[in-house]
């Protein structure tokens, strides 16, 4: 669906998007580097406190003296939404601008990334507790059943395996008897820059990466386990069942890998459905190489020099 730029000066924000294990964080660095910015992250689970293997946070080696935003500052014990997420980012983004520092937007969580930059509109419409608690019951194939059955168009393009934003949907769907067209209303004068590696590339990444983080995984999913509900467990990412699974003796270290690994190569389908979609995102070739780095830079440089 178009999108209507709002008129008058907006910041310029550079937003560096793909999947998962993709080398947005590597990029997203680069760039800050190069162009005095500072990262933003929009990821739905680096946000939490306790998942910094399991989430794949940066570490602050990786990071490069480059200032992060919005990693692990919330409690696990409360799911943080994207309404809140918009908010915290909004207020961040002002005050670089006041910095002169540029904001560069790193994450793979397309709802954040269109949310904010996109102006994505959100239907007002108010919890319903009596629902939700309902709703909380059900595992997310049942969810998608139901959201199926009462708004098509809405289920086509959601995360069938997101329980939060299903139930969401859900909710807004029996208010307002569907879910709205889409709209949105952009606030920011946005370059997107995409990422996404071959395909046998990144399964390979994404097993060494499984194998490599696998004992602090455990670690964390141990550590985190007593602050979590049974909804916050499948809330906070795929991993997290799974781990606990083979906590409690019922996989193999083996089982435990390859769920592991398939879940989330399915999630790098997921991402890649949402960003797909998007006609404006600039694609970006033979990354990590220096070739790729140095065509996201001159893209970004001719961005930031443009005036509005």
């Amino acid at each position: 669906m178009p999108i209507q730029q709002v008129q008058g000066k907006q910041p310029k924000i550079i937003a560096v998007v793909g999947p998962t294990a993709s080398g947005k964080t590597a990029l997203g660095i680069f760039l800050a580097q190069k162009l005095n910015g500072e990262i933003i992250s929009a990821d739905s689970r680096q946000i939490y406190k306790g998942l910094s293997s399991i989430a794949r946070v940066p570490s602050k080696k990786e990071r490069a003296g480059i200032p992060h935003h919005l990693l692990e500052f919330a409690s696990p014990k409360r799911l943080y939404s994207s309404g809140e997420f918009v908010l915290d980012a909004k207020k961040i983004i002002q005050k670089l601008e006041q910095k002169k520092k540029l904001p560069i937007v790193v994450g793979g969580t397309g709802f954040y990334t269109d949310t904010l930059l996109r102006g994505l509109q959100l239907p007002q419409v108010p919890p319903n507790k009596k629902l939700r608690t309902q709703l909380e019951k059900k595992t997310a194939p049942q969810l998608f059943a139901i959201l199926k059955k009462i708004d098509k168009r809405s289920a086509a393009r959601i995360d069938a395996k997101n329980p939060p934003r299903l139930i969401r949907a859900i909710e807004i769907a029996k208010y307002l008897g569907k879910v709205p067209e889409i709209s949105y209303k952009p606030e920011y004068d946005v370059l997107w820059l995409g990422l996404r590696p071959e395909a046998k590339i990144h399964e390979k990444n994404i097993h060494a990466g499984v194998t490599k983080r696998l004992n602090k995984m455990l670690a964390e999913a141990k550590k985190i386990r007593p602050l979590l509900s049974k909804k916050n467990v499948t809330a906070l990412g795929f991993e997290l069942k799974p781990l606990l699974d083979y906590l409690d003796e019922k996989t193999t270290k083996k089982e435990l890998v390859e769920t592991l690994v398939r879940e989330e190569l399915g999630y790098v389908k997921r991402q890649w459905r949402w960003f797909k979609r998007r006609d404006d995102i600039h694609w970006v070739k033979n990354l990590p190489a220096r070739a790729g780095k140095t065509e996201a830079l001159r893209l970004s440089k001719k961005f930031t020099a443009t005036k509005l």
